[in-house]
């Protein structure tokens, strides 16, 4: 839960006998805190399911009403209202009954002395199983270590994959959250809205439910930026009332012009919501005056050749733009939403975007997979339709596969911001890609074997290099050849999650491969100076032993730790001879890192980082993501050039071998500023760039380089090069070049 109950007593278990029976005792002074919600979702549910479902409703009520005896929210009221809430939201998208039994008691394990084995004894295994699926995905920390934050993503998909409904409900409550949450500290708020716009939004937008996604997304822009929220809320509604008659003469004039083809359609007219207009502002880095299409048009038919049909209508009556038409009903999207999108020029030199859809198609764009669940009388719930959604076997494709928690994450990060193309196979299979991807991507598509000895492609009968970048109706035919392998090079080239992950696993393999071999040949070489032969010793089980005592996993994890330095032969042979057999005793033992690096007594090293297991070694800082005291970082072991610490989120991570990655940690104390980049991207005036340099040195931050372009529209782009001490100094200065008229974006540069 994001808003944790308050209590106004110990908390005690409920009696779970009593609370079974559909009316509980109570006395008649003290009225159930939920009796007008539940009375209310009762009456919601009585459209489309049974009375006994019904009664196992209220029943769940009466339990969870109980178990939540004397908690409240942070707003004051009894915190039953919060699950039953969840529950309406649910009912308005007809879910099942264990769904909405299952949305009622969504905290009592959580937040309650109730446990699980209750639940399967009085509701079923079915609505036990969901219950616990949501107190799992509640419990998620998404702020923590990069690790953790990894491994509870895999959690959360998993879930979702098990049963759909465990997410659909953790949504609902969500949106509850948030249509609630201006009883939360504003710290909160901000967290809360955050988590919401980076997770819980975009995989309502991938599971198809747009109603619920525009909602979040707009919650989370009101209380993650409120003064935006406020500003642009306010010229949106200005820009509604002067223009007010301009968007009712188009809705007449589409009216009109389809009555005289005889074709009947609602037409309305619609807003885009605040966010995805904020967005493309910061995007495009365009003022509101100049984001056009804040209004569009939804013709609703009831066939699709009417579709067609209305689309011919419209484009007779104003001109199309070129290259902004799409047809998402022969090519219907992931998420199963299906629509024909057109953007025409209207009156006065408008841009006006039109979509046409059947009310079939509608209710799947607003409601989404919830849309595809089927009730049957006397019938247990199906869930054949969940199979429809590519998305779905995807998450459960790559959690398979992918064994780094990282590496899950960053795949689906990448994958809740979908801008897709559509290409084709020779057979005229239909396989959408994300934008920007290349023949490689299509390649592992087909099978892993494939992407590893591609060679190049044939596009629509011509040839094309490997770095070709695929366009919506492509027909591709990969080339292959034996002697081809994936290189490091073409992670740069590859856009898909599964592309990425096996060019990794391909590399990683073939670096243990080199390990294995160097630690292998290190290790003989050192045991046989001292009359040791290591086949004698495996044999024996000895390696395996030492392996054990020395933290590896195996013999194999042992040779590979060997090969990358960090286990030296000197700690293999102390477990297999006395001290004054190694070196007369005259050599004290180094530690890994401080044997192979000794020659930082002859180099400079960077200063504020601290490698575990060892002392004085040389660190160097990544280039390509240059990280600031304050951020979670991890090193990796480069022979010959130290430990290369890198930001842990960086891309550059994923690449990495796990076996050379070693644990640092910053200096408490003696951090020196280092260099990063920022850019600023603004208008073009006289003044700003001066304005802009002020605003950097009234943080108490020095300028070491700058550099200005400018381009034709009347905006500019400045890089300054500056010199930061940690993350909350550069947080100041972001904020102070913010605030100066003009600026429309301010970011750090990464590489």
């Amino acid at each position: 839960m994001t808003t944790q109950p308050t209590s106004r007593r110990a908390r005690s278990k409920p009696n779970h006998a009593e609370s079974s029976s559909p009316t509980n005792r109570r006395d008649v002074a003290d009225p159930p805190a939920g009796g007008f919600l539940i009375n209310d979702l009762c009456e919601k549910l009585g459209d489309y399911l049974d009375s006994q479902q019904i009664a196992d409703v209220y029943r769940a009520y009466v339990f969870g009403e109980e178990a939540h005896e004397g908690q409240l929210r942070r707003s004051g009221e009894p915190y039953i209202h919060h699950p039953l809430e969840v529950a309406r939201i649910l009912a308005g998208m007809r879910l099942d009954a264990q769904s909405i039994t299952a949305a009622i008691l969504h905290d009592v394990i959580e937040d309650t002395e109730t446990a699980k084995e209750h639940l399967v004894k009085d509701f079923g295994k079915e609505v036990a199983e969901l219950v616990d699926g949501v107190s799992n995905i509640s419990q998620i920390k998404f702020k923590t270590k990069e690790e953790e934050q990894a491994e509870n993503f895999r959690k959360m998909f998993l879930a979702m994959g098990r049963d759909i409904r465990v997410i659909l409900i953790k949504l609902a409550d969500r949106l509850h959250n948030m249509r609630t949450l201006a009883a939360l500290v504003r710290d909160r708020q901000r967290e809360i809205a955050r988590e919401t716009l980076e997770i819980y939004a975009p995989i309502a937008n991938r599971l198809g439910m747009r109603q619920w996604y525009y909602e979040l997304e707009d919650l989370g822009f009101m209380y993650l930026y409120p003064m935006r929220h406020r500003i642009l809320e306010e010229a949106v509604r200005k820009r509604h009332g002067n223009r007010k008659a301009i968007v009712e003469k188009i809705r007449k004039a589409i009216i009109q012009q389809l009555s005289q083809e005889e074709l009947e359609g609602e037409v309305t007219g619609r807003e885009k919501n605040l966010y995805r207009i904020y967005r493309k502002m910061r995007q495009k880095c365009l003022s509101f005056d100049q984001v056009y299409d804040v209004y569009g048009y939804r013709i609703v038919v009831d066939k699709v050749d009417t579709c067609y049909r209305v689309l011919g209508v419209i484009h007779n009556l104003y001109m199309p733009i070129p290259g902004r038409f799409k047809d998402y009903i022969a090519l219907r999207k992931p998420n199963m939403y299906q629509s024909l999108h057109t953007t025409v020029i209207g009156p006065y030199g408008q841009r006006v975007e039109i979509q046409i859809r059947t009310h079939e198609m509608h209710r799947v764009s607003e409601e989404g997979i919830a849309a595809h669940w089927r009730y049957k009388e006397g019938k247990d719930f199906q869930f054949n339709e969940i199979q429809r959604f590519a998305w779905l076997r995807q998450l459960l494709e790559w959690e398979q596969n992918l064994e780094d928690p990282q590496e899950f994450l960053h795949s689906i990060k990448e994958d809740l911001f979908p801008d897709e193309v559509y290409g084709f196979t020779p057979k005229g299979d239909l396989w959408n890609f994300p934008k920007g991807a290349t023949v490689i991507d299509f390649a592992y598509r087909i099978h892993t074997d494939i992407g590893h000895h591609c060679t190049g492609a044939r596009v629509n009968g011509q040839l094309v290099p490997l770095r070709y970048i695929m366009r919506s109706g492509d027909t591709v035919e990969i080339i292959t050849t034996h002697q081809q392998s994936p290189s490091r090079d073409w992670l740069k080239l590859v856009k898909t999650p599964r592309a990425k992950s096996r060019i990794r696993n391909w590399i990683k393999a073939q670096q243990k491969e080199r390990s294995l071999a160097l630690g292998r040949e290190i290790l003989e070489g050192d045991m046989s100076r001292h009359n040791l032969d290591y086949a004698e010793l495996r044999r024996g089980g000895k390696i395996k032993a030492i392996a054990q005592e020395l933290g590896a996993k195996d013999e194999e994890a042992l040779l590979a730790s060997v090969g990358y330095g960090r286990i030296t032969p000197r700690q293999v042979l102390m477990k297999l001879l006395p001290p004054e057999k190694l070196d007369g005793g005259r050599k004290r033992t180094e530690g890994a890192l401080g044997r192979l690096f000794r020659l930082v007594g002859r180099q400079k090293r960077d200063r504020g980082v601290k490698v575990k297991g060892a002392g004085d070694v040389l660190v160097r800082f990544a280039r390509c993501c240059h990280p600031l005291p304050g951020e979670e970082i991890i090193g990796f072991i480069t022979l010959g050039r130290g430990v290369t610490v890198h930001v842990s989120s960086c891309s550059a991570v994923l690449e990495s071998d796990p076996h050379r990655k070693v644990e640092v940690n910053w200096e408490e104390e003696g951090q020196t500023p280092r260099s990063i980049k920022i850019e600023v991207s603004c208008i073009d005036r006289p003044g700003l760039l001066a304005a802009i340099s002020s605003a950097i040195t009234s943080a108490e931050v020095n300028i070491a380089r700058a550099h200005v372009r400018t381009f034709r529209d009347q905006k500019a782009t400045n890089t300054f090069e500056i010199m930061i001490t940690n993350t909350d100094q550069l947080k100041r200065v972001l904020r102070s070049i913010s605030k100066v008229k003009g600026v429309n974006k301010v970011i750090r540069a990464r590489g």
